[in-house]
């Protein structure tokens, strides 16, 4: 008798491959010396000794047709190219901000943000720091604090919107800051630091509702805001006959603004924007572009840049791509969790985080366990991924002593629209490698350390 069961359709990329780039596959021994030349620190291989790169999604992702056509229509005047007005009139059709600012990328829009409305003192609240975030708004006077729900902390945890703010923090730091000491609310969609989790629709409503009362201004980060709003479709009663389009725009109703890395999302190489409502801060906004990225209408962006940029928003928000492309990385969650290796649940929008504390629980955290991991994997099989962990959280300005979150994370980080399901495949079976001889990994000690955004340049040496 047949079956009336429903089968599961198999899973395929919805479009075809028309250039390919050849990688270059080298032996384990080749490995180890390039990992231990480049200091133990992934950000420090040349990429041509990389197999598979899962260090970023940023800027690595692979553009359509019609994104390369358009480059070949890029208006290079120095003022008023007519790319720039497109990229405007994209904005405002998918994201409903009234102004917008164009910047070289995303943390040039964070910067001129910090700029333009942090004052010495001022408190910043936010679900979860970013590196480059964090370090802006400390720069200019502020202090970031964390009001994220406690379950983000937890790896383990499956909630399904682990990215939502927790209003009673938030009100906590109201009351205690005064809501005059906080310029805005830092709120990120799809939170990178806690694992690619997502926020609810029915948080960001909240948020903006609690906000208004005290005049306090909402400032997306909108750079997986797409990512963010497919789990809302897929997750949230009230959505799924919903498009991602008219997601993301109620998701912006429910701010003043936002600052985005159009590398991820937006599925370009380069470029950013700062988008607000309120013309007072657009002026102030326009004015710093000028001093630090370029005129008002690039912001340091040729004019293809921009138009590749127009083009890849209306893109980002086409449901068989965005199903593809956040698909791809639960196809590699599942594999690993089929094989019981330690990773943050439920699997996130852009990347696979290993619990590197799980993974090494023989390794305390000043051995830089997150770290250690990444360079083995890249010794396994030249999959070069990115430590998410102590190293990133950097130092506290006023102590000097290491931030130790309690996610000590390793990213595989999946580029848009590059790599097809085998190599899924064999990212897994590296991972699995590792995991079956993780007793004999041996922990790193640094030998140089930056001052700022230590780990993209600092250096290690093994222990031992």
């Amino acid at each position: 008798m047949e079956s009336t069961r429903r089968r599961k359709k198999s899973w395929a990329e919805p479009f075809k491959i028309k250039v390919v780039e050849p990688l270059r596959i080298t032996t384990r021994k080749y490995r180890e010396q390039c990992m231990k030349e480049a200091d133990y620190n992934t950000f420090l291989l040349k990429s041509e000794d990389v197999y598979l790169d899962l260090l970023t999604d940023s800027g690595t992702s692979a553009m359509s047709d019609n994104q390369w056509a358009g480059m070949m229509m890029g208006d290079e005047s120095y003022a008023g190219s007519k790319n720039f007005y497109n990229l405007v009139d994209a904005i405002g059709r998918y994201y409903g901000y009234k102004y917008v600012v164009p910047t070289h990328q995303g943390r040039g829009a964070e910067h001129i943000l910090s700029q333009i409305m942090i004052k010495p003192g001022d408190v910043v609240p936010g679900n979860m720091y970013f590196t480059t975030t964090r370090l802006h708004q400390q720069l200019a006077g502020g202090t970031f604090v964390d009001v994220i729900i406690d379950e983000a902390h937890d790896p383990t945890n499956k909630s399904p919107f682990k990215g939502n703010l927790d209003l009673a923090k938030l009100q906590y730091w109201i009351d205690k800051a005064g809501a005059a000491k906080i310029p805005y609310i830092s709120f990120e969609g799809n939170v990178n630091m806690a694992g690619g989790q997502p926020v609810s629709m029915d948080n960001f409503r909240r948020v903006y509702g609690l906000c208004r009362q005290y005049g306090i201004k909402v400032m997306l980060d909108a750079t997986r805001l797409v990512e963010n709003c497919y789990f809302i479709k897929t997750r949230e009663p009230g959505y799924r006959e919903r498009s991602i389009a008219e997601i993301l725009r109620e998701v912006c109703s429910y701010s003043d603004g936002a600052t985005m890395s159009a590398k991820k999302d937006s599925l370009v190489n380069i470029g950013g924007w700062l988008a607000v409502n309120d013309k007072e801060l657009f002026e102030k906004a326009r004015h710093m572009v000028v001093i630090y990225e370029g005129l008002h209408t690039y912001g340091g962006l040729a004019g293809r840049d921009m138009e590749a940029m127009a083009r890849g928003i209306a893109e980002s928000v086409q449901y068989d791509y965005i199903r593809s492309r956040v698909g791809q990385v639960e196809y590699l969650g599942n594999l690993l969790i089929k094989e019981n290796i330690p990773i943050v649940r439920p699997v996130g929008g852009h990347a696979v985080f290993l619990d590197a504390r799980s993974f090494l629980p023989h390794l305390p955290q000043d051995q830089f366990p997150a770290q250690a991991l990444t360079a083995q994997l890249y010794e396994e099989s030249g999959v070069r991924a990115m430590e998410r962990g102590i190293v990133s959280a950097g130092r506290n300005p006023e102590t000097g002593e290491h931030n130790r979150p309690k996610l000590e994370l390793v990213r595989l980080t999946i580029p848009r629209r590059v790599y097809t399901q085998a190599h899924m495949d064999v990212t897994a079976e590296t991972v699995c490698e590792v995991w079956q001889r993780r007793s004999s990994i041996k922990g790193l000690r640094m030998v140089y350390e930056p001052e700022y955004l230590r780990f993209f340049q600092a250096r290690f040496e093994k222990i031992g």
